[in-house]
């Protein structure tokens, strides 16, 4: 009982830094907006992470220069990027609430992107997740109600290439390491984001430094922390609790920014997560039972 509660409480703990690392990988996003193009912070997002890496991938140097699958490494970056670049420009431009809920939207496209490229059979669950997820999403844009901002379909292709990425992936894993897969992100990612920036190049002052250093670590830290709770915890747990990064971001928007707190947002949000937290409870009783 003691060994169980200690697992659960360091699964949390992951959990809280998986939090804690999207919401301050917003806000330096954001805070670094107002001195640089969107290229240049994902250029120093992926050198950052390179840097980090470093002492990590060097001892395993030579396997992971092996070039294994290194088209597909492209394609799935190049996937990842763009939907990179689409989330930060939703980050800098819309309320921060509005963009973590559209974002939950994610696994919705997953269910649909794998019935059509991986021939995945869509379940009676995860089509009840699907179409309360496009519900919850009419709640949060409310068209013919609320004047919808271009920028909120900006950033649902970011949650669709989120969603591509991840299949892509799946596809991966079963091929090369985790360590390989990060690895080939930021090398790949790193000059995608500095070759369009040098046109509109600023050098970052001192002030940027510190928000250069946190969008890099937290842009890491966020998938590791996910990846150490789910190893721990199961992800009808996990689930719910990543859904307070809403709540929480928008009161971080509320306190920093100055944004209203839409209920419309929060009942949409609520409504994808719900829709999400079915299908995900109602597969693991099924995986359970056989």
């Amino acid at each position: 009982m003691v060994s169980s509660t200690h697992s659960s409480l360091k699964g949390l703990l992951w959990m809280a830094g998986c939090l804690s690392s999207f919401i301050i990988m917003a806000i330096a996003s954001r805070e670094l907006a107002s001195s640089m193009s969107t290229f240049e912070i994902l250029f120093f997002r992926s050198f950052v992470g390179l840097v980090i890496l470093l002492p990590f991938v060097i001892p395993k140097f030579h396997t992971l220069i092996q070039y294994k699958n290194l088209n597909f490494q492209i394609v799935r970056n190049i996937v990842h990027f763009g939907a990179q670049y689409c989330w930060t420009i939703g980050v800098i431009f819309l309320p921060l609430a509005e963009v973590f809920a559209l974002e939950f939207t994610m696994p919705l496209w997953v269910a649909l992107l794998a019935y059509f490229i991986l021939g995945e059979k869509i379940s009676r669950q995860r089509l009840i997740a699907v179409i309360g997820g496009f519900i919850g999403i009419l709640i949060v844009l409310r068209p013919g109600v609320a004047v919808i901002d271009p920028i909120t379909f900006v950033v649902l292709v970011a949650a669709i290439g989120y969603a591509m990425s991840v299949i892509l992936v799946k596809r991966l894993t079963s091929e090369v390491s985790s360590i390989e897969i990060v690895f080939w992100m930021v090398i790949i990612q790193l000059p995608l984001g500095l070759v369009p920036s040098l046109f509109t190049w600023s050098a970052p002052t001192l002030g940027d430094t510190p928000w250069i250093f946190l969008v890099g670590l937290s842009g890491l830290s966020a998938h590791y922390t996910m990846a150490q709770a789910l190893k721990i915890l199961d992800a009808s747990v996990v689930i719910p609790i990543d859904f307070l990064r809403v709540p929480l971001i928008a009161i971080v928007g509320y306190y920093l920014y100055e944004e209203g707190l839409d209920i419309w947002v929060f009942i949409g949000a609520f409504l994808i997560f719900a829709s999400n937290y079915y299908a995900i409870r109602k597969e693991f009783s099924a995986r359970k039972v056989h």
